[in-house]
Protein backbone atom coordinates (compact mmCIF):
# COMPACT_ATOMS: atom_id res chain seq x y z
CA UNK A 1 0.00 0.00 0.00
CA UNK A 2 1.54 3.71 -1.33
CA UNK A 3 1.73 6.37 1.31
CA UNK A 4 2.57 8.73 -0.93
CA UNK A 5 0.14 11.88 -0.49
CA UNK A 6 0.66 14.51 -3.97
CA UNK A 7 -0.18 17.88 -3.12
CA UNK A 8 -1.29 20.30 -6.20
CA UNK A 9 -0.08 23.57 -5.83
CA UNK A 10 -0.02 26.87 -8.07
CA UNK A 11 3.78 26.45 -8.62
CA UNK A 12 4.47 26.41 -12.74
CA UNK A 13 8.15 28.10 -13.00
CA UNK A 14 10.76 25.56 -12.38
CA UNK A 15 13.35 28.43 -12.20
CA UNK A 16 11.60 30.37 -9.44
CA UNK A 17 10.68 26.71 -7.36
CA UNK A 18 14.50 25.95 -7.48
CA UNK A 19 15.15 29.92 -6.14
CA UNK A 20 12.22 29.52 -3.24
CA UNK A 21 14.05 25.89 -1.74
CA UNK A 22 17.76 27.64 -2.00
CA UNK A 23 16.35 30.14 0.24
CA UNK A 24 14.83 28.32 3.14
CA UNK A 25 17.92 25.90 2.88
CA UNK A 26 17.32 22.82 0.75
CA UNK A 27 19.46 20.79 -1.73
CA UNK A 28 17.59 18.97 -4.39
CA UNK A 29 18.72 16.84 -7.52
CA UNK A 30 16.75 17.53 -10.54
CA UNK A 31 16.24 15.31 -13.82
CA UNK A 32 14.88 11.97 -13.79
CA UNK A 33 14.61 11.08 -9.54
CA UNK A 34 12.60 8.93 -7.48
CA UNK A 35 11.21 9.78 -3.70
CA UNK A 36 11.18 6.90 -1.20
CA UNK A 37 8.67 6.45 0.94
CA UNK A 38 7.28 3.34 3.43
CA UNK A 39 8.65 0.12 2.95
CA UNK A 40 11.13 1.33 0.37
CA UNK A 41 8.70 1.91 -2.07
CA UNK A 42 9.75 5.03 -4.44
CA UNK A 43 7.94 7.31 -7.78
CA UNK A 44 9.33 9.26 -9.88
CA UNK A 45 9.50 12.99 -9.98
CA UNK A 46 11.27 15.85 -11.47
CA UNK A 47 13.11 17.29 -8.32
CA UNK A 48 14.04 15.25 -5.37
CA UNK A 49 15.05 16.74 -2.21
CA UNK A 50 16.35 14.24 0.57
CA UNK A 51 15.61 14.94 4.18
CA UNK A 52 17.17 14.06 6.96
CA UNK A 53 14.44 11.17 7.60
CA UNK A 54 16.32 8.21 6.40
CA UNK A 55 14.59 6.30 3.37
CA UNK A 56 12.27 9.36 3.11
CA UNK A 57 12.42 12.20 0.37
CA UNK A 58 9.86 15.23 -0.63
CA UNK A 59 9.50 15.93 -4.77
CA UNK A 60 7.72 17.77 -7.25
CA UNK A 61 6.43 16.37 -10.35
CA UNK A 62 5.00 18.28 -13.42
CA UNK A 63 1.08 17.75 -13.37
CA UNK A 64 0.02 19.64 -16.37
CA UNK A 65 0.38 23.30 -15.94
CA UNK A 66 2.10 22.94 -12.36
CA UNK A 67 4.06 21.03 -9.98
CA UNK A 68 2.59 18.89 -7.10
CA UNK A 69 4.33 18.09 -4.13
CA UNK A 70 5.33 14.18 -3.49
CA UNK A 71 6.12 12.85 -0.21
CA UNK A 72 5.30 10.47 2.04
CA UNK A 73 5.00 12.36 5.26
CA UNK A 74 4.34 9.19 7.54
CA UNK A 75 7.92 8.78 7.75
CA UNK A 76 8.91 12.86 7.88
CA UNK A 77 9.00 13.80 11.09
CA UNK A 78 11.30 16.78 10.73
CA UNK A 79 9.23 19.07 8.13
CA UNK A 80 5.67 19.83 8.98
CA UNK A 81 3.69 19.69 5.49
CA UNK A 82 1.87 22.89 5.94
CA UNK A 83 4.32 25.08 7.19
CA UNK A 84 7.04 23.50 4.45
CA UNK A 85 4.15 24.27 2.02
CA UNK A 86 3.50 28.07 3.38
CA UNK A 87 6.97 29.09 3.69
CA UNK A 88 7.58 27.34 -0.53
CA UNK A 89 4.71 29.39 -1.73
CA UNK A 90 5.49 32.58 -0.08
CA UNK A 91 9.58 32.16 -1.36
CA UNK A 92 8.18 30.66 -4.67
CA UNK A 93 5.97 34.31 -4.39
CA UNK A 94 8.77 36.28 -3.63
CA UNK A 95 10.88 35.17 -6.96
CA UNK A 96 7.77 35.25 -9.54
CA UNK A 97 6.55 39.12 -8.55
CA UNK A 98 10.50 40.26 -8.25
CA UNK A 99 10.78 38.60 -11.58
CA UNK A 100 7.81 40.63 -12.98
CA UNK A 101 8.59 44.26 -11.15
CA UNK A 102 12.29 43.45 -12.78
CA UNK A 103 10.98 42.93 -16.75
CA UNK A 104 8.37 46.02 -15.78
CA UNK A 105 11.94 48.61 -14.81
CA UNK A 106 11.51 48.73 -10.77
CA UNK A 107 13.95 48.75 -8.95
CA UNK A 108 14.01 47.23 -5.21
CA UNK A 109 14.53 50.18 -2.95
CA UNK A 110 14.05 48.48 0.69
CA UNK A 111 13.12 44.68 1.94
CA UNK A 112 11.97 44.22 5.08
CA UNK A 113 9.71 41.26 6.30
CA UNK A 114 7.93 42.23 9.44
CA UNK A 115 7.03 39.87 12.99
CA UNK A 116 4.41 37.90 10.72
CA UNK A 117 6.76 37.21 8.01
CA UNK A 118 5.21 39.38 5.69
CA UNK A 119 7.53 40.45 2.93
CA UNK A 120 7.26 44.07 2.40
CA UNK A 121 9.09 45.76 -0.50
CA UNK A 122 9.51 50.02 -1.61
CA UNK A 123 10.09 50.19 -5.18
CA UNK A 124 11.01 52.91 -7.61
CA UNK A 125 10.46 53.25 -11.07
CA UNK A 126 12.35 56.12 -13.20
CA UNK A 127 10.04 57.27 -16.03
Amino acid sequence: MSHFTRIKTKIVSLEHLKAALSDLGYTFQEGHQRVRGYGGQSTPVELRIPTSNEGYDLGFVREGEAYSLVADWYGIHDIKQEQFVQRLTQRYAYHAVRQQLDEQDFNLVEETTDDQQRIHLVLRRMA
